[in-house]
Formats: structure tokens, C-alpha cells, sequence
């Protein structure tokens, strides 16, 4: 794999070579149009390239700009929207003066254009999802877990059938495979893996960057599957209120209040708030445990941001979350049967508090050319009991980065270094085991790229970290972009990860169940006495935009393996009475193929089809098997129409595929399940009204066809016996759900 980098390596630096600009000085000058009394206007924006090339650049706040040369033509082009483009020849040593004349004068036209709700970065050598606001608002977002509903790249389930909460797959693998990051920091991860997504109120997001794959060197070594990373609304131009209502049949409330507001001319500020009750109990399957958690959510952050005149930039913020959850048989009072054999509950108590600042420059006279510096600090405390397993976290968290931006010559060569540190404390007790462990990660990176004209990109970047228990590791990654045309864009990848897996934080899960849990470590001090987890990804995508009766659209097809030198392996096949965790000794992989149509099918209706399968498979023992509850194959469509009165309609259908369902074969025959599970369909619509720009209500109905996986709680009858189980959740455990909410904003 090294010789492959090291070739990747060899042909970049020959294309620098091959490429090299002149060494004349770069060209100089100004925009401007004249104002009616013959003083010079500053033209901000205007676009200054070089006839018959891509190279080029903006003008700045004065109108000025600076532009490297490029072999072969001396012609340089000005254009300016509603102006007269102007092509004049830049001599050595002179300063430009570019005046742009208005153009034709013309009657007043109405140009509508509709903007994707889901874009992609054509220029970006990673696959780069951007998901809106508008997106989101598609369904009833209502926390990060919840947010792709209507995305075919992530699969959303259920981790049990008692605590409620939704777990995400990419590319076949598991949620904490995925880089979860806020802003391009460190977020969910530890002991929030699972949970942490729940932290995020979807009020509070702004966009959602999803890449698939090995992710840049700069955010770390951790991505395997991909990267998701969530921006916040920002201060300094998010609306200056924001109120969300929500509310279901099952019981659940939220409500939701953004605050923003400018102070002084370079500050801004912002608070955030959320809260979450269900309080009602219901049981509408009859298994005599409750369909979800009464539980009380707050969560709160105050954010802070600077932008200053000389290209220095700084932010600080500090969050607050309070969790509290209760869940179990209906009868269960925690008071009178915790710790007993009366009736099982469970209860997970979170209070978790964070701090971050990013501090950045750009020089102004060198805009390619930065510094930054990124910390947060997290405090995590978690209090939890499933039936008579008691499960107390502890972690504190601290994380810095420090980047390095600038250019090799001219812009063509741009690169990135810097240096982090990673440090974890953790202390985990199940029962009376103690987990605890300490991680030290300093590491220092570096990501050079390379572009050609529009037609090739290309990044490179390598990390080298030194663990305290794992010692040192190296992380190569190169992604590659290729404009087969103007609308065809085929784009490859190859990288290497690597993470600790929290195996039980990971899995909380099957805390609700009977199991014995197992950890079967070699007794070091590593992690749980296990190694850690070492994968690398391939990827290769294309993506072809066109144009059909006057619309656009857009076709991709892409394919992800993911092959794993060392995994830890989550045994449910064993015993149905116990749960593994040991290291992979055989092989363990994840082939993820996926199609995709976006199209606008008729004036202001939108469509997105797509079709998804999996090959994913472990060496569980001694036998390599499919992975559990994991669907081979996935279907997926939505339909968006909106119309010029302020009616959005949107429609959601969900087809999954069988799955396998791990070994029950032991057990007396009435708690034996099939060996697959039957495929299914969910339907999801949602209708939304505006009124102006400040007032909306919407109503909508998941899972319209009501349906349920029958008895979801294998022995829910007798659930301290060794049979209770309710972690083999292959399909929805709640029925039909009708919420409805309002949403009001002041700009």
C-alpha cells in the first residue's frame, strides 16, 4: 500500500514540475465602474481570469485583486454580472485600472432558481454531501439521529426495543465507524458514540457535511466509514429568533427557542435552547413494557464569534446536557423495584458539560495563507442501571489542533500541516468490573493538494500519531478527482483508519437483555485488553450531471470496501445467552455499492431515487457470517412538491430486505426466531404551510402503513430470566406516529 502512495506521491510532484507557472511577477489592479459624479465605485466580486483558462480570482472589498500568471496568454478578462465584460492584455510590471461599463439596459425579468437541498461539491476531490436546512426540514428532525430520513447514504435503526434510541449505519458499518464532528471538531465519540447524536437538536443545525470514506488527514485518524460533520447556526447571520413546537401521538413534546444577536460591529452571540419530555406511558403492543422512555431532555450553548478587519477571526462557546431517561415494564416504580426482581427498568442519567474556542487568521495581502487553532474540553458523566446490570461512565476529554495553511508556488499547490492531541480519561464500572484507562494521542500531519485547470484534483495526506498504549501508527490517505467533462466527474480514494472501540458504550444495547457480557482481552493495560480497531477503505464514485426537458439533474453510482486488519468482534452467535467482544483472527470486510437519481420531474416536484446493497462479513469464532440485522439490500425514494402558495408536500418510501438475525437455535422453541427476517416497507409524508417568511405549521405521519416487528422482546414475559432479550430489533417497534408542530422566526 505504501509503494501505491509513494507512486500517487511521485506523479504528483511531476505534475508540479510539468505545471510550474512563470516566474513573472502576478498581475495587479482594480475594478470599478464611475458613479454619477465620475468617482470611482469599487466593483466587490467581480470575476478577473485569464482568456481562455479557469484560472482566475475575485476581486476583494476594494475592487482590487492580485492573479499569478499562467504560461501562454498575456489576455486578461473582466466580468461583472449586468456589466460589459472587458479583455485587455497585462504587460509586466503595471498596475491595472479595469473600468466596467454597465450593460443594455433592459426591462425588469423575474429569474427563478430553485436551489438543491442536497448539493455536491464538484470541485471537492472528496464526494462531499452538503444537506441544507431545507432538507432537514423535509421531516421532523428533531435531534441528529433523526436527520436522514430522507438521505439513502445512512441507514437509521434501532439499538433495542426498551431505551428508544436510534443508531446510524454507513457503508454497512456501525455509527461510531463514522467521524461524527461539530464544525470539524471532535463530537460524538466515547461514551456518547451512541447517545451523542441525541445531543444535537436538529433546530440548531445549520447544514450537514456527509463524505464517504476515508476523510482528510486534518480532522484526524478516526474516519473508517466516512465523516459527518454537523455546522450550527451561525451568530452573525442566523435569524434573530427562532421558536420550534413538536409534539407526537406517543407523547413526546419539544420545543425549541435560537436567539442570535449582533454586538458592537465585529461580535456576535447566540443562544440555543432545547428541551424534551415524554411523560406519557404507552404500551400499544401489549408486551407490558413501555414504547418508549418517560424521559426530560435539556440541553443548552451560548456561542460567541469575532470576525475581525485584519483577517483574525475567534470563537468560544460552552454547552450543557441534561439527560434523564426511565424505561422498562410498565409497573416499574425505580423507588420501590430498582435492584429488585419485582419488575425490570432501566435508567440512564446524563450530565455532560463542553467548552470550546477556534481561533483563525488570513492574511489579508496572502489570502492563501492561514493559521488556526481549535481546543474543546469535555466532561461526561453518566449514571445508568438495565435491570440489575449498573453501568457508571466517567470521561473527560481534551482536544487542540493546530493548522497551517498555504501555497507551494502558486495555487495550483496548496497544503495543510499541523499538529493535535487527543487525551481521554475514562472510567467505565459494569457491576463490579472497572474499565478505566487513560488515552494520550499527540500526532502531526500533513495534506498537500494539487489542481489543474478544472479538470484534475488531487490530495494527499499523511499522519503520524504515538498512542500511550497502542504506541506509534501512521495514517496515509489520497483522494482524486477527474473531470471526464463539464458535467462528468469521476473521483477515487484510498485511506487507512484507526480507533479505540468502547466496546460497551458502543453496544448499551444489549444491556437490555439477559446476556453475560463477556470481554475477552488478553489482560494488558490496552483498552479493555484489546487491540485496537485498524481498517483501510477503498472508494471509487461517479457522478454525471444532465439536463432532461428543461431540468436538471443529477446520476451517481459508487462503490466503498472497507477491509479490516483487526476488529472487535461483537459475538451474539455464540450463546444467545452471551454477548463476545474479542479480536478479529480472520478476516472481516464491508463491499457497499449505491445508485442514485436526482431530477426535477415536473415544475417544482423533486425526486430521489435510489438503491442500496451490502456485502458485510465477520469471522465470528471460527466461521466467517453475514453481518446481524444488517439489510443487503435497501430501496429508497422521496418526492418533494411545492407550490407558489407556500404548500410542501413530502413523501418518504423505504424498502429494506431481509436481514440476518443472530443464533437463537439453543433456546427452548418458543423463544427461537427465524434465521432471516422478512423485508418491509415504511412510508413517511409530511405537509407543511408558510405564511410570510415567519410563520409555518406542519403535520405529518412515519410509518403510514403501521408496521410493527411482532414481539420485538424475545421473553418479555419473564425478563430476569436467561432467555430476555430485546437487542435482535430488525424492523420498527413502534407503529403508526402522527406529530405535528409550528415554527416561527424573526430575520
Amino acid at each position: 500500500m505504501l509503494r501505491y502512495i509513494f507512486l500517487v506521491a511521485l506523479t504528483l510532484e511531476s505534475m508540479h514540475v510539468a505545471f510550474a507557472q512563470s516566474s513573472r511577477p502576478p498581475v495587479k489592479g482594480k475594478v470599478f465602474e464611475l458613479g454619477e459624479n465620475g468617482d470611482e465605485i469599487p466593483l466587490v466580486g467581480a470575476n478577473i481570469y485569464w482568456l481562455g483558462t479557469t484560472k482566475g480570482a475575485p476581486t476583494d472589498a476594494d475592487g482590487k485583486f492580485n492573479l499569478d500568471r499562467v504560461s501562454g496568454t498575456d489576455q486578461l478578462v473582466a466580468s461583472y454580472i449586468g456589466y460589459q465584460n472587458d479583455t485587455l492584455r497585462a504587460s509586466d510590471n503595471q498596475e491595472l485600472s479595469i473600468q466596467l461599463l454597465p450593460d443594455v439596459t433592459l426591462d425588469e425579468v423575474e429569474v427563478e432558481y430553485r436551489q438543491k437541498t442536497v448539493q455536491i461539491d464538484y470541485l471537492n476531490p472528496l464526494k462531499s454531501e452538503l444537506i441544507s436546512e431545507k432538507e432537514l426540514l423535509k421531516a421532523a428532525c428533531c435531534n441528529l439521529s433523526e436527520s436522514f430520513e430522507t438521505n439513502p447514504s445512512v441507514d437509521v435503526s434501532f439499538t433495542d426495543a426498551v431505551t428508544g434510541t436510534r443508531q446510524i449505519q454507513m457503508l454497512g458499518l456501525a455509527g461510531p465507524y463514522t467521524q461524527i464532528t461539530r464544525e470539524n471538531m471532535p463530537d460524538v465519540r466515547g461514551l456518547s458514540a451512541i447517545y451523542g447524536m441525541v445531543y444535537i437538536p436538529g433546530t440548531w443545525i445549520e447544514s450537514i457535511q456527509l463524505n464517504k470514506g476515508a476523510g482528510s488527514v486534518v480532522n484526524g485518524y478516526e474516519s473508517v466509514a466516512g465523516q459527518i460533520n454537523v455546522e450550527l447556526r451561525k451568530p452573525e447571520k442566523s435569524d434573530k429568533l427562532y421558536a420550534n413546537l413538536y409534539a407526537n401521538e406517543g407523547g413526546r413534546f419539544e420545543a425549541n427557542l435560537n436567539w442570535s444577536q449582533m454586538v458592537g460591529e465585529n461580535w456576535s452571540t447566540a443562544v440555543l435552547l432545547h428541551t424534551k419530555a415524554n411523560a406519557i406511558e404507552r404500551d400499544r403492543n401489549k408486551d407490558g413494557f413501555l414504547d418508549n422512555p418517560l424521559s426530560q431532555h435539556f440541553i443548552g450553548l451560548n456561542r460567541w464569534k469575532y470576525i475581525g478587519e485584519n483577517g483574525l477571526m475567534m470563537q468560544f462557546g460552552v454547552k450543557g446536557t441534561y439527560i434523564d431517561n426511565l424505561g422498562g415494564q410498565v409497573d416499574f416504580d425505580p423507588d420501590r423495584d430498582r435492584g429488585t426482581t419485582n419488575y425490570w427498568g432501566m435508567n440512564l442519567l446524563t450530565k455532560r458539560y463542553e467548552a470550546w474556542t477556534k481561533i483563525g487568521e488570513v492574511y489579508i495581502e496572502q489570502p492563501w495563507k492561514s493559521v488556526g487553532l481549535q481546543i474543546s474540553g469535555v466532561y461526561h458523566d453518566q449514571d445508568s442501571y438495565f435491570g440489575l446490570n449498573e453501568y457508571d461512565a466517567d470521561q473527560q476529554s481534551f482536544y487542540g489542533n493546530f493548522i497551517y495553511q498555504s501555497m507551494i508556488g502558486n495555487t495550483d499547490h496548496q497544503f495543510k500541516t499541523g499538529a493535535s492531541i487527543q487525551y481521554d480519561r475514562y472510567d467505565e464500572v459494569l457491576n463490579t468490573n472497572d474499565y478505566g484507562r487513560t488515552e494520550v494521542v499527540p500526532g502531526a500531519y500533513f495534506e498537500y493538494s494539487y489542481s489543474f485547470l478544472d479538470k484534475f484534483n488531487a490530495m494527499a495526506g499523511f499522519r503520524v500519531d504515538h498512542h500511550n498504549l497502542y504506541g506509534t501508527f501512521m495514517t496515509p490517505r489520497v483522494h482524486l478527482r477527474y473531470a471526464l467533462t463539464d458535467q462528468t466527474v469521476l473521483r477515487a480514494s484510498v485511506g487507512r483508519g484507526q480507533r479505540t472501540a468502547s466496546v460497551l458504550a458502543e453496544n448499551i444495547g444489549v444491556f437490555a437483555s439477559s446476556r453475560q457480557i463477556l470481554v475477552q482481552g488478553d489482560g494488558s493495560d490496552k483498552p479493555y485488553g484489546l487491540d485496537a480497531e485498524v481498517a483501510w477503505n477503498f472508494g471509487i464514485n461517479l457522478t454525471q450531471e444532465f439536463r432532461l426537458d428543461y431540468r436538471d439533474g443529477s446520476f451517481s453510482v459508487e462503490y466503498y470496501r472497507t477491509n479490516f486488519e483487526n476488529q472487535i468482534v461483537v459475538d451474539l452467535d455464540q450463546s444467545p445467552q452471551q454477548v463476545a467482544f474479542y479480536n478479529l483472527n480472520g478476516e472481516s470486510y464491508s463491499n457497499s455499492f449505491q445508485t442514485q437519481v436526482d431530477y426535477e420531474i415536473l415544475k417544482f416536484v423533486d425526486m430521489r431515487i435510489g438503491y442500496r446493497w451490502f456485502d458485510v462479513n465477520t469471522t465470528y469464532g471460527d466461521v466467517t457470517l453475514q453481518k446481524p440485522l444488517v439489510s443487503a439490500h435497501r430501496a429508497f425514494l422521496n418526492l418533494g412538491y411545492e407550490t407558489r402558495s407556500d404548500w410542501k408536500f413530502d413523501y418518504t418510501f423505504n424498502w429494506q430486505g431481509e436481514k440476518r438475525i443472530p443464533y437463537t437455535g439453543s433456546n427452548p422453541s418458543d423463544y427461537q426466531l427465524q434465521q432471516k427476517s422478512p423485508d418491509f416497507y415504511l412510508m413517511n409524508v409530511q405537509v407543511t404551510k408558510s405564511w410570510s417568511e415567519r410563520f409555518e405549521v406542519y403535520v405529518g405521519v412515519e410509518n403510514l402503513l403501521n408496521y410493527r416487528q411482532e414481539n420485538p422482546i424475545l421473553a418479555s414475559e419473564d425478563p430476569f430470566g436467561d432467555y430476555f432479550d430485546s437487542s435482535l430489533v430488525w424492523g420498527p417497534i413502534f407503529g403508526r406516529n402522527t406529530y405535528a408542530g409550528l415554527r416561527y422566526r424573526i430575520k
